[in-house]
């Protein structure tokens, strides 16, 4: 037997929300916009940092056939593409945006890490932060004066990151590089821990692990407790920095940043 629904049938009427009790629809997050390389592969990672009620929305900057050298730095930092990515998020409406690049942050220095930010502002951003302009604030938090550096990089990029420092007033007192040029995702934590371990010295008072591609959300407080010292990474800061202007917290248990009480 065919039930015919005629207009006049409740059925066919759409019915409030309080038809539903205790439904409601969902709160709005706050989002946070990334931009990141082509080669990104640790979405996730940030994800562990970012807390309930925050989402993060994903973008990446156009694909350069190169292999991970300072020439594919400059142009994945390139200031067009990054505001560019900016605008292919701003419908979304992110509160804040994160350049997450280490590399392409630094690559042409301290200028072009502001460059960097004025694009984005440029482009639509409310906010914005840099992986690198968010270890330079994260030094000033631990007051760590002296750093020691451990990169994937090569020599050439290890030593633009020294000279990144050194422009911004810190120094760099020890380093140690990994000479990949590729697949630094695949990097395991024994082979981490262990560059660490290379680059630490006795009179760094904090150890700077570059690369956003670089996996060590769970290294970072056993390798701390280890050191006695702040272990600052890629991630870790960019997410950091991006929360601390929304006046959030990033969650990472026993990482001594995300312990520290904000500077006045």
């Amino acid at each position: 037997m065919t039930t015919s629904l005629t207009p006049e049938d409740p059925r066919t009427v759409p019915q409030p929300a309080s038809s539903l009790p205790g439904v409601i629809g969902p709160a709005q997050p706050t989002r946070v916009g990334v931009i990141v390389p082509h080669d990104m592969a640790l979405d996730g990672e940030l994800w562990r940092w970012t807390p309930s009620g925050t989402v993060l929305c994903f973008t990446r900057v156009p694909y350069v056939p190169l292999p991970v050298t300072l020439e594919s730095a400059v142009l994945v930092g390139d200031e067009v593409a990054v505001g560019h990515c900016v605008q292919d998020l701003i419908t979304v409406m992110p509160a804040v945006y994160a350049y997450a690049c280490t590399s392409g942050s630094f690559a042409k220095g301290v200028l072009g890490e502001h460059g960097l930010i004025e694009a984005m502002t440029d482009a639509g951003a409310p906010l914005s932060v840099t992986t690198s302009g968010a270890l330079l604030m994260a030094v000033e938090q631990l007051s760590a004066g002296r750093v020691s550096i451990a990169t994937p990089y090569d020599q050439v990029i290890t030593d633009r990151l020294s000279e990144f420092l050194d422009e911004a007033g810190v120094s760099v007192v020890g380093s140690a590089c990994l000479n990949l040029h590729s697949d630094i995702w695949k990097v395991d934590y024994e082979r981490t821990a262990q560059l660490v371990n290379d680059a630490d010295r006795d009179d760094a008072d904090a150890v700077i692990v570059s690369c956003t591609n670089l996996p060590t959300y769970d290294l970072i407080a056993p390798l701390e407790q280890r050191l006695s010292k702040p272990v600052i990474t890629a991630n870790q800061v960019t997410m950091w920095a991006a929360l601390r202007v929304l006046g959030q917290q990033p969650i990472g248990p026993g990482q001594r940043l995300l312990e520290q009480e904000p500077s006045l």
